[in-house]
């Protein structure tokens, strides 16, 4: 079963008979700047091509072992310049009459579907890959079912996953993926479904369960989607680790590596963000029907107070700031001023399916449904 090939408008360089194409290899280390020099321009030329550029692509950022690829005239000047920001995307500078002007393009790709199952032995990542598939299907998954399922405390040995996906593919090479189409997911003895519809009238999409509840609820299982190990819970009387008496701990504790990512767990809006005493690093969210979250020990803070911020946006990073034995998240719930247990409070779906596509869903996620089952034959991988 192959669904039609879905190909990018091909983009192309100006072409000129007398131009030649040079090739650069980034070094560790190497900056723009170094290898525009070893191309005659001047270093008023070369700030003059990072500032046009600038609002497109930060030239900053270039990766070592990335190829950028140079276009000369036959007078040796610099015409276009193409960078590689990712595996199906790329930054195209052209300079015409001394102007420079950035663009973002897309290499011309193939997008296929494709299928992976498999059962749970230690982690989601582990039977992943070991399906052949790259860890960043995992994390795609983590995302789709995080509002269900806490992949690190909540996993079981025997829980099971399958899902139909999009891959993209450049000159026939591997490029990335694209939407999970269909998936369920086998955990603790509950079947979650997702199936992906796209709405007709508008661009906006969603992954519902059969019945057309969202897949989205309020708040997700967890700050970290499966990225780190639970190590406290919500107590009112625990041995402090550090004062060594017992008190009450509010929250949850994730030991997870410092810097590993925190996300905002709902739609919200920040209304802490710095230092709080033995709290060190926090970040405190107000959402909707008065709840707060809090974020605890991060090394570093990606909001400001005020900030406006979506369910699974990333905002800071795990730390071991203010009173902390090590790398650690304390995440915190507050429903009504009082703080709640995160890990045993059930919330609701948010946005379910609009009535008048009730029957439009109900035959697109029957195909989906089918080509869940369909052998792994069927998929040209």
């Amino acid at each position: 079963m192959t669904p039609p090939a879905d190909e990018a408008e091909t983009p192309s360089l100006p072409e000129t008979p007398p131009w030649t194409t040079v090739e650069e290899t980034v070094d560790r280390g190497e900056t723009l700047s170094e290898i525009l020099t070893r191309h005659g321009l001047s270093p008023a030329e070369i700030d003059r091509f990072v500032k046009a550029v600038r609002p497109v692509f930060d030239f900053k950022k270039i990766r070592a072992g990335r190829t950028l690829k140079l276009s000369l005239d036959e007078n040796g000047a610099l015409r276009a310049v193409e960078y590689p920001t990712d595996e199906r995307s790329f930054v195209l500078v052209t300079n015409e009459n001394g102007v420079y002007t950035a663009a973002k393009k897309e290499y011309p790709f193939e997008k296929r579907w494709a299928y992976v199952d498999g059962v749970i032995e230690d982690s989601l990542y582990a039977a992943v890959v070991a399906r052949g598939e790259n860890p960043t299907l995992s994390w795609l998954i983590e995302q789709l079912f995080g509002w269900d399922v806490d992949f690190w405390a909540g996993l079981r040995r025997g829980d099971a996953f399958r899902a139909v996906y999009e891959k993209f593919y450049v000159d026939d090479r591997f490029a990335g993926y694209g939407e999970i189409l269909a998936a369920e997911f086998f955990n603790q003895g509950e079947l979650f479904q997702a199936f992906r519809y796209q709405y007709s009238d508008t661009e906006k999409a969603d992954h519902f369960d059969a019945a057309g509840r969202s897949l989205r609820k309020e708040f997700l299982k967890s700050p970290l989607l499966g990225r780190g190990r639970l190590t406290s819970r919500f107590s009112y009387s625990r041995l402090h680790p550090i004062r060594k008496v017992y008190r009450a701990h509010f929250g949850v504790d994730y030991a997870a590596p410092q810097g590993t990512p925190v996300y905002a767990t709902a739609d919200g809006t920040v209304a802490e963000a710095g230092l709080s005493g033995a709290s060190g690093r926090m970040i405190r969210l107000r959402h909707n029907r008065n709840y707060e979250t809090y974020y605890l020990h991060l090394a570093r803070i990606l909001v400001n107070k005020g900030d406006r911020v979506e369910g699974g946006k990333q905002i800071g990073t795990v730390g071991s700031s203010g009173e902390s034995t090590g790398p650690h998240l304390d995440y915190r719930i507050k429903e009504g001023g009082v703080y709640i247990n995160p890990l045993s409070k059930k919330f609701d779906p948010v946005e379910p399916l609009r009535p008048e596509f009730r029957d439009d869903f109900n035959r697109s996620a029957a195909a989906l449904a089918a080509a869940l089952d369909a052998p792994r034959s069927a998929f040209r991988k």
